[in-house]
């Protein structure tokens, strides 16, 4: 393999909630290799006596996604690395976290808070290839004791959708090519809360974050809970696959078939038909590429995994190096 250079803190604002909210987490955090601490010594100076264990000050606690025997991911995927406690030298630690990929691509990587790090590349990874990344923290001055960490990637086809809410309608492009083109329902807006609309679906770069066969959604993002009120609701949606942070999804409409491919009437998410709906569901992975088109409102960089929203000059601004 080939080693992909390395490049880290944003603040993380404040997502604004948009309309689908799931009642749900909305993203499964998989569980990565969790920093492991070395044993005592087994001989000892001395009968009755133990050597003392070696320190750790530093540990991974997630890593996502989840390794290539569990998933397999779209090219746009991060990497996002979690650090069990704030890090306080993070030019030291970027430079102990390596990328290397059979097909590279230039990479940088941006710490987005104290014990977060995230890794982008510069144009989507090549489809159908490992990524292999490694923490060498055993090599950290004064973290001997820890044990260095390393998960692979699987890299699966190339997902490219184009949403075009103006003609409402969503095209689905497989390794370069028009697989599926589906009518669609976009956010039709009119929902003013602190300045933002947040009845109108968000353009720009979206990475599908993870999907449910039904997902249960609720105006509880509204603070309306109770049943009596005109604007409640609670659905349980069919093929919904996440595409942002603030509750954004590309989901079978519950309805109002009629509405597909001619108008925006959603609360915000991408409604689909339900052959379209369910097609996109089966072969989504997450880190795929969702491209959305057409509305006043933007896709913030730091809602859900919307890292492509800046380009490479700003990305890179991030690191420590």
């Amino acid at each position: 393999m080939n080693r992909v250079p390395r490049m880290l803190p944003a603040l993380v604002a404040l997502v604004t909630v948009t309309a689908c909210a799931a009642e749900s987490v909305p993203v499964p955090a998989p569980r990565a290799a969790a920093s492991q601490h070395a044993a005592a010594p087994a001989a000892a100076a001395r009968v009755g006596a133990t050597a003392p264990a070696k320190k750790i000050k530093l540990g991974i606690a997630d890593i996502t996604p989840m390794g290539e025997k569990t998933e397999k991911v779209g090219v746009g995927f991060p990497i996002i690395v979690t650090f069990d406690r704030d890090v306080k030298d993070k030019a030291a630690v970027e430079a102990l976290l390596e990328v290397e990929a059979e097909k590279p691509v230039e990479g940088a990587w941006r710490w987005v808070s104290p014990r977060k790090i995230i890794y982008r590349t510069k144009t989507y990874w090549k489809p159908y290839q490992k990524v292999l990344f490694t923490a060498r923290l055993s090599e950290l001055p004064g973290n001997k004791g820890a044990k260095d960490v390393s998960r692979r990637f699987a890299v699966g086809a190339q997902n490219i959708s184009l949403v075009d809410t103006r003609k409402h309608t969503m095209k689905v492009y497989r390794n370069g090519k028009l697989a599926k083109k589906i009518p669609i329902s976009a956010g039709r807006g009119g929902l003013i809360k602190n300045g933002v609309d947040v009845y109108l679906t968000t353009s720009g770069v979206h990475l599908t974050m993870g999907k449910k066969a039904v997902e249960t959604m609720t105006s509880s993002w509204l603070g309306v809970t109770d049943p009596k009120d005109p604007r409640y609701y609670k659905e349980e949606i069919p093929w919904a696959v996440r595409i942002s942070a603030s509750g954004e999804y590309v989901h079978q409409s519950a309805g109002y078939y009629q509405y597909l491919g001619r108008s925006n009437q959603s609360h915000g998410c991408v409604r689909a038909t339900p052959a379209g709906a369910k097609w996109f569901y089966t072969i989504a992975q997450r880190g795929d590429v969702v491209k959305i088109t057409g509305t006043k409102r933007k896709l913030q960089w730091d809602n859900g995994w919307s890292y492509w929203q800046l380009n490479w000059t700003q990305w890179k601004k991030g690191s420590a190096l």
